[in-house]
């Protein structure tokens, strides 16, 4: 699927499409239209007119299900796209007969890099007075605090040339300025501090409206920097990305519905919010003395008959929990790589995604539970992970019923509790009274072994394979099995 109107048309003819004919306001209508839709699973949806906005129709709820999700991306299993980059790092040539083995991986490289192109639709029409005022961009909740875009691509290059891509709300302030929330642990908020230090008054940045289910999925991902979020674009996608590049110079999707063309001011900070956020709560960066960047937009491009994407946030699941479990499947095996004895995760979508995790590993050592705990909460985005569960490989982590019994039954508190006082957390818990600095709690629900109990062993129960053997037909003539 070449970009989201593919994917529209593709859900269409699955029966996974409602268009709405009547008249909705992106102010509170149609987002209250969207939640109820994913709170009651029935798909995403394209508003066909959208009042005060007679150019655009918008899309939402594109994230419908996580199956929809791996379809459309062409894959049996998502951790395939994961497997595709550690895939091509295992065959890197070592000698000249090696080389010439690997060109076939080298030649599968190629199909995943980027390509810039001339032209891109989104061009063909411009608008410089007050762009922001031209886009229907959503107040989602009654007490937010603007208007905001809620599925921004925000597109930049720090200094180093590292290019990426990332999903930061957009807090609208007039119709040529908004307030971007890229918290400090984001890509943003780094690129944003390296201008800071060179002294550079302006940091050139385009947020992008709309693109394929691909391009959408990474901007929203934790791509390890420095790793170029537009090349593993192609990874999610299957091939590589077109791009197009701005007059700034900031390469952005071609595929894109519409461009905002712009910069961030170094020095220039502003208040931001409330916000109704994931949690179910609003989020008031301004009660914790919180300044983000100002963003100007110079001029928007967008193509014919646009159509604008926005997401809408709450109390869980919406659309935001298929996205963190497409993401948990996909950044499976890298988390594997980094961490050799993990057999599996689960970012229960109540958990708000962040909030919780339960992993399971082989383990082979004592100890180990606690090793595999505190080396998560030093990695990458599960530094903001309040509350990790570690259990043994026989542990479905997708079982919440399983998790429990082992919890019960080998959890010494004493023992198997961790609690991470004065740690950075997840700046939106609403628990957490002097956000980012909070506290983590890690649980090892791991099988113990004798050195850990101090010697104790305990026996669990099992069957007789004889007497199960001597009791097969009764099993099938009375249990079906």
């Amino acid at each position: 699927m070449e970009d989201m109107r593919d994917y529209l048309e593709w859900l269409e003819r699955r029966g996974e499409l409602i268009r709405v004919e009547e008249q909705l306001s992106p102010e509170l209508e149609i987002p209250a239209f969207l939640r109820k839709a994913m709170y009651g699973k029935k798909g995403a949806v394209l508003f066909e007119r959208v009042k005060g906005y007679p150019e655009w129709r918008v899309a939402g709820n594109l994230f419908t299900r996580v199956e929809t999700v791996r379809e459309a991306l062409g894959v049996e299993r998502l951790e395939e796209i994961g497997e595709r980059p550690l895939r091509l790092l295992e065959s890197l040539p070592l000698g000249l007969s090696e080389k010439i083995s690997s060109l076939g991986k080298l030649k599968e490289m190629s199909s995943y890099l980027p390509k810039v192109v001339r032209r891109a639709e989104f061009t063909k029409n411009v608008v410089e007075d007050e762009p922001l005022n031209f886009i229907p961009a959503f107040k989602t909740w009654p007490k937010d605090a603007s208007r905001y875009l809620t599925y921004p691509l925000v597109c930049f290059s720090d200094p180093r040339g590292v290019n990426s891509i990332g999903v930061y709300r957009v807090m609208l302030l007039d119709g040529f300025t908004g307030v971007i929330h890229w918290q400090i642990h984001k890509r943003g908020s780094q690129a944003w501090g390296d201008y800071f230090e060179r002294n550079e008054g302006k940091m050139p940045v385009a947020i992008a409206i709309g693109s394929d289910i691909g391009t959408l999925l990474t901007a929203v991902s934790p791509v390890p920097y420095p790793m170029d979020k537009l090349l593993f674009a192609g990874f999610v996608r299957g091939s590589g990305l077109e791009l197009y590049r701005l007059p700034s110079g900031i390469l952005v999707p071609a595929n894109a519905e519409a461009v905002i063309e712009g910069y961030v001011g170094v020095n220039e900070l502003g208040e931001e919010g409330p916000f109704g956020d994931h949690f179910g709560f609003y989020d008031r960066p301004s009660e914790r003395n919180e300044l983000y960047p100002v963003f100007h937009a110079e001029r928007l491009y967008y193509r014919d008959d646009p159509i604008y994407y926005g997401s809408v946030v709450g109390k869980p699941p919406l659309e935001d929990a298929v996205i963190g479990k497409a993401i948990e499947r996909i950044f499976l095996p890298l988390m594997k790589m980094i961490l050799p004895e993990v057999v599996d995760v689960n970012f229960p979508e109540h958990g708000v995604f962040q909030g919780v995790a339960i992993v399971s590993i082989k383990k082979r050592y004592p100890g180990q539970g606690k090793k595999v705990l505190n080396a998560l909460w030093g990695t990458g985005q599960m530094a903001l992970t309040k509350v990790i569960i570690v259990v043994s490989e026989d542990i479905n982590v997708h079982d919440v019923n399983q998790v429990i019994w082992a919890l019960a039954s080998f959890v010494n508190p004493e023992r198997d509790v961790l609690i991470i006082p004065n740690a950075h957390t997840d700046a939106l818990d609403p628990a957490v009274p002097n956000p980012p600095l909070g506290s983590k709690l890690g649980i090892d629900a791991t099988r113990k072994l004798p050195l850990e109990m101090n010697g104790r062993t305990v026996e669990e129960v099992k069957e007789d394979p004889e007497v199960l053997k001597k009791l097969e037909g009764l099993f099938k003539k009375y249990l079906g099995g």
